[in-house]
């Protein structure tokens, strides 16, 4: 049999097997990444290092507003905190969350609510809808507060750095031609 026609066919196999092993290798979606991309809000790293991380870069506050990240603090069964885009308010203690990995590991929720359940009406507890049982969940958590999206300072240098000329021994094309030696 023909050299290359072995190749092409080893070749074939090889991806063949490939293709079906990636799927079992692939990473779910996660929240951080998500409400990164859904919200504008360039902070990286597991959800309970945002609220930290935003600090001097966004604005932060306790009330929600539409666009802002809800920042989940940390727990025992929530380790690396969560993070959620506000998608729309309904009231003063109720507003819509889009986010991931919630109900279903990996998956994306538009929409869902989420219901500020504090004893002092501050946002610094919530019940947020979970689809297993098909309403707002059992579990209340605690916020850090909410990062305002767009609101980044802007930074200025500390000092106004003089023009700056750079000389070069390199040789130049002129008009498009190259030197045939140096």
């Amino acid at each position: 049999m023909n050299v290359k026609v072995l190749a092409a066919r080893f070749a074939l196999v090889v991806s063949c097997v490939l293709m079906t092993s990636a799927p079992a290798q692939a990473r779910y979606l996660q929240c951080a990444p998500f409400a990164r991309e859904v919200s504008g809000i360039e902070i990286r790293g597991n959800a309970n290092t945002w609220w930290g991380q935003a600090q001097g870069r966004y604005e932060r506050g306790a009330t929600p507003q539409v666009g802002a990240v809800m920042a989940f603090k940390a727990t025992r069964a929530m380790p690396v905190g969560h993070v959620a885009m506000v998608s729309r308010i309904v009231g003063d203690r109720e507003v819509l969350l889009t986010h991931a990995n919630w109900s279903h590991r990996g998956g994306i929720e538009r929409d869902v609510r989420a219901v500020d359940v504090s004893a002092a009406g501050d946002w610094s507890e919530v019940r947020v809808w979970f689809a297993g049982i098909g309403g707002l969940g059992t579990s209340s958590y605690p916020l850090s507060g909410f990062i305002y999206a767009g609101k980044a300072p802007t930074v200025e240098p500390a000092t106004t750095l003089a023009p700056l000329t750079i000389a070069t021994s390199a040789v130049v094309p002129v008009d498009a031609a190259v030197p045939a030696a140096y």
